[in-house]
């Protein structure tokens, strides 16, 4: 499969989006966040990432 034609979701804290990577295969259904750092920081904190 295609990079283009990975599923995306939108991240629950930053709100950027984010690809199915194959770690989550067995468990994308609850897969919310995008990275160890958004999952880790309070979800009411809206902030974006520094790019």
């Amino acid at each position: 499969m295609k990079k283009a034609q990975l599923p995306e979701k939108i991240c629950a804290v930053c709100g950027l989006p984010f690809s199915w990577r194959r770690r989550w295969a067995r468990c994308w259904e609850e897969v919310r966040y995008c990275s160890e750092r958004c999952r880790r920081s309070p979800a009411e904190r809206k902030t974006q990432h520094q790019r």
